[in-house]
């Protein structure tokens, strides 16, 4: 739980530890033992595998298992190569690197590598601008030239998972430099002349009910996919809930030894689609169905679009598959287009998707023919290649 800091003298409070990071030693409830939750699960994998996604807005009723996936999805992700020191966990093999590891490299200095596991920061509400980005120390410079930078939130973000329950109550400010960072990949602080970068390159996780209050569209757009969650409505899944929570209240290590085998499994499977998203395929007819998804949904701008071929790409590469199909797609759209259509008052409810379905309706009938053709063309040739072979002379006669 993150410490409340409000009202000590600001000068108490060390940017660098405004937030609660997650210990990995602490028995968390297993990902894999979550029941149902499909496509909140399946936005937080896909995010793992693709980061560049732009992180995944949680919108839903209290106890649904929000905090418990998100929390659940860090313990899942792989170690990661650092360098050696690195106050903001710069890969090594990586061009982008902090202004201290760029003087290390200038002053012709090597960069060790050494392993930590996949951060995962809890930001607190009520955290302020320079607790997030991180602070300039103006004094310390001015006195003995030295530059000196106090990192912020961000910096211990970096290559990990940022979670910000209740994000709705966050300032809206705090909220807009988050989502900049998180799209551009890097944090620039700059005082009386006097600026300083690192990277920045997050999973950005924010939980909300709507009952409470909600973002503005502007900060709601900025978010790559979007969930809603609600209560499993179905008995047994229910009675399968109360069970497993039980249990894992009674006894969370053995309860969390019995899904040792599904966590490793999917830990693997995610490792492994991270290496194999390069090589996914997205053809140029991908591009123009997306663009009509976009178009039928009425969302402004571009972002959607992104939004929806990166996830889709992504989900492909979790799936070991080497080309997007247009089952990708519908995925994708569903995660990445209701919250940010356009909802005037006589424009209907923005989980009316009626038009988006229609032009996945007609995409996957032409998938089907082609794939029919292509199977026509492969059952023609290799019928020219029997008849060749019929009409040729044997051998060894």
């Amino acid at each position: 739980m993150a410490a409340d800091c409000r009202g000590s003298p600001r000068g108490n409070v060390r940017p660098s530890r405004w937030y609660t990071p997650v210990p990995m030693s602490q028995t968390l409830f297993p990902f894999t033992a979550i029941v149902g939750q499909d496509d909140l699960k399946r936005a937080l994998i896909l995010n793992a595998v693709r980061p560049d996604i732009g992180g995944v807005l949680i919108r839903g009723e209290r106890g649904t298992a929000k905090s418990t996936a998100v929390r659940g999805l860090a313990v899942l992700l792989p170690q990661i190569d650092v360098v050696h020191g690195c106050r903001f966990a710069c890969s090594p093999d990586s061009p982008s690197l902090c202004s201290d590891c760029e003087d290390r490299l200038t002053a012709g200095g090597p960069l060790p590598s050494e392993q930590r596991s996949t951060p995962f920061i809890d930001l607190p509400v009520s955290a302020t601008e320079d607790r997030v980005v991180g602070t300039l120390d103006i004094e310390r410079i001015l006195r003995s030239g030295e530059r000196h930078f106090e990192p912020g939130v961000l910096a211990s973000a970096n290559r990990g998972i940022l979670y910000i329950d209740e994000v709705n109550l966050l300032d809206d400010h705090v909220v807009d430099v988050l989502l900049d960072a998180a799209a551009m990949g890097v944090n620039i602080v700059e005082r009386e002349g006097v600026s300083f970068s690192h990277p920045a390159r997050f999973v950005l996780v924010g939980t909300m009910n709507p009952e409470e209050g909600e973002l503005r569209p502007q900060l709601t757009d900025r978010f790559g996919l979007s969930v809603e969650v609600r209560s499993v409505p179905e008995l047994h899944a229910r009675t399968e809930i109360l069970r497993r929570r039980l249990a894992f209240d009674n006894e969370p290590p053995a309860f969390t030894e019995e899904y040792e085998a599904e966590e490793a499994a999917l830990r693997e499977r995610i490792r492994n689609a991270q290496e194999h998203l390069p090589r996914v395929l997205i053809t140029d007819r991908h591009l123009r169905v997306t663009a009509e998804l976009v178009t039928a949904a009425m969302v402004d701008g571009h972002r959607a679009e992104l939004a929806i071929l990166k996830t889709a790409q992504a989900n492909a590469a979790f799936e070991a598959r080497d080309v997007v199909t247009i089952g990708d797609l519908a995925l994708a759209s569903r995660l990445a287009l209701p919250h940010r259509r356009r909802r005037g008052p006589l424009e209907g409810n923005a989980s009316d998707m009626t038009a988006v379905q229609d032009v996945l309706d007609r995409a996957s009938d032409e998938e089907a023919e082609l794939a029919s053709d292509e199977d026509g063309v492969a059952g023609d040739e290799k019928g020219g290649e029997s008849a060749s072979s019929a009409d040729s002379p044997k051998r060894g006669r």
